[in-house]
């Protein structure tokens, strides 16, 4: 008996259509009629959209998929494409590389925006303005600490940090109170209440069950009722 494994066959040009779809891309390359050849095609192309519905997401989502069947042909398919047929030549040009923001964050935990916040800041003159700018960073300051290190933090460590990225052009007193800010961790007391409160209806139950056992086994025992 001969196995066809898939290690014997040929590479699969676009995985997601499948090997049926791509047997019977080659099977239309081969019709020697053209009115032939646009019918099944077309057939192709409604399986195709079937298979991969996420497409239709897509704009213009029957040019993508007329040019999958063109790559999946290896470009040798002659039907009437409503569109452009794409060449190989065009499918090895790369996008232009995007280049990553590479921002040196003094610390982390609070980000990019504190110090983007700060430098706004640092700009305003008009000082009740700025002084409520100062209190608002600080309060988000604090807020940002406690959501990255799990942990509380004193309102002097965020006056100090604050007084480090603005380069000691942004202060508060020192007797100042920030925004309270506590942790909270994930609620999953709320499960385990509920799977006691769970185990405790069903203990009753069981006891409810044994109880009305007894007593129908003592209404049946004569001696029991004398």
């Amino acid at each position: 008996m001969n196995f066809d494994y898939n290690t014997t066959r040929n590479e699969l040009i676009l995985a997601e259509y499948g090997r049926n779809v791509q047997n019977m891309v080659k099977y239309i390359i081969e019709l020697p009629d053209r009115e032939e050849r646009n019918k099944y095609a077309q057939a192709v192309i409604d399986l195709m959209g079937f298979l991969n519905p996420h497409l239709r997401d897509v704009a213009d989502f029957k040019h993508k998929l007329w040019d999958h069947l063109h790559i999946i042909s290896g470009y040798q398919i002659d039907v009437d494409s409503p569109y452009p047929k794409p060449t190989p030549e065009a499918a090895l040009i790369k996008p232009d590389h995007i280049g990553y923001p590479q921002q040196k964050i003094r610390y982390k935990h609070y980000g990019k925006t504190v110090e983007v916040m700060i430098e706004k800041a640092k700009a305003v003159d008009e000082p009740e303005r700025r002084a409520a700018m100062v209190q608002g960073i600080a309060n988000f300051m604090k807020m940002a600490y406690v959501t990255w290190n799990k942990d509380s933090v004193a309102d002097e460590t965020i006056l100090k940090n604050l007084r480090e990225l603005s380069n000691g052009a942004l202060e508060l007193d020192e007797n100042v109170n920030l925004a309270k800010v506590e942790f909270k961790p994930p609620v999953v007391a709320r499960q385990s209440n509920n799977n006691n409160r769970g185990r405790q209806n069903n203990n009753k139950g069981r006891q409810n069950n044994n109880n009305n056992n007894n007593n129908r086994q003592r209404n049946n025992n004569p001696k029991q009722r004398h």
